[in-house]
């Protein structure tokens, strides 16, 4: 039986903001914006002074429970278009190799809060793994599903759950061996890389329809780190191993594989980082996309200053960028912001100020 929030305790305004984000995924909001105000927290000041940098062991899921609690409880009047969810990082990359005999090691973000996985690479090269399924009693996955049962019972009907990301195709191979030997794979074993995609695509569906029987929907949608809410079983795909490849490797080894999962559940979400904006207009043809998180990092431009350039390679897809507060207020009061996009804005502002800024931020339509 499908579990199901009957609200949102830590968000009184939810069902009037999801109301607006359908009208984002439907692809009708290109006269309009969406915001989410990052302001500061005390929960994140104390998890800075309490947490350093650096590898750790796995955590007390009851602990990581009661910082998300916390963390979503402090913005619970925050009227912006932001859905409460907590993001399970202790299993976001390391749970899938694990399952399959890998060792998961732990990392401390004082940043974002988070505690997040990965696996040291298992093998020499991708012929030496034998694609065995694992089972559920494995103890990994038997960790999974309490934590899940952990995070259900503390987020009721206060809070979401949210999906958190795949590893399959070349991510997977990534676990098993490494970046520069799944490159090299690509052309000296391409029969086996073919067949571990295959097996990281059944082991990526046994984890994530774990995630959506054990977890409770909101209105019919899933809850998402990436963009907020979303309507459907919708899962946050990643295609980060062709970040740095050609579009014509990502359609060759790539695209098949997105597609096919997009289908097996309602649809996804993408991340794309600033390394991998050339992907951009190839994944847009997905069908079942339902929006894009254009991340940023160093060396290449901010992706809000090449919004416009962004959004013509995206067509109609939704868009989501970070932005510094003073920015977004210029540009919203200049009536710029281009629209379909939502912006997710780094503030140093109190929730009244924000609760003001979002009356405008509501009533803004593109000229």
């Amino acid at each position: 039986m499908e579990l199901v929030m009957e609200s949102i305790g830590y968000k009184h305004v939810a069902g009037d903001v999801i109301d607006r984000l359908r009208i984002l995924y439907e692809r009708k909001a290109g006269d309009r914006i969406y915001a989410d105000f990052q302001i500061p927290t005390k929960t994140m000041e104390q998890f800075r002074e309490d947490h350093a940098e650096g590898f750790t062991s796995y955590p007390d899921p009851h602990e990581r429970a009661r910082f998300w609690n916390s963390l979503l409880k402090e913005k619970m009047l925050c009227e912006d278009d932001h859905i409460p969810s907590a993001y399970m990082s202790e299993f976001d990359q390391g749970l899938y190799g694990a399952l399959i005999g890998g060792e998961i090691q732990f990392l401390k973000d004082p940043g974002t809060g988070w505690i997040s996985s990965m696996v040291k690479p298992m093998f020499e090269d991708l012929t030496q793994f034998h694609l065995r399924p694992f089972e559920e009693s494995h103890p990994w996955f038997r960790k999974y599903l309490h934590q899940l049962e952990i995070f259900s019972g503390i987020s009721e009907n206060r809070f979401g759950i949210s999906h958190f990301i795949l590893i399959d195709s070349l991510n997977f191979a990534f676990e098993l061996v490494g970046a520069t030997k799944t490159y090299l794979s690509l052309f000296e074993v391409p029969d086996t890389v073919r067949k571990i995609i295959d097996f990281a695509f059944d082991l990526n569906v046994r984890v994530q329809e774990a995630f959506f029987e054990k977890t409770p929907s909101f209105l019919g949608g899933t809850f998402s780190n990436m963009v907020q809410w979303v309507p459907g079983r919708v899962i946050s795909e990643s295609v980060d191993p062709f970040h740095m490849t050609s579009v014509e490797d990502y359609e060759q080894w790539g695209e098949e594989n997105v597609q096919r999962m997009f289908n097996h559940f309602d649809g996804g979400v993408l991340h794309i980082h600033s390394n991998g904006r050339h992907l951009l207009n190839a994944v847009s043809r997905l069908k079942g996309l339902k929006a894009i998180f254009l991340l940023d990092e160093k060396d290449n431009p901010l992706a809000f200053d090449v919004l416009p350039e962004m959004k013509k390679l995206a067509g109609d897809v939704p868009l989501v960028v970070a932005v510094n507060e003073d920015i977004f207020e210029d540009h919203l009061n200049r009536n710029i912001l281009p629209g379909g996009v939502f912006y997710v804005v780094k503030s140093t502002k109190n929730v009244d100020e924000v609760n003001r800024i979002m009356e405008f931020v509501r009533k803004y339509r593109i000229d």
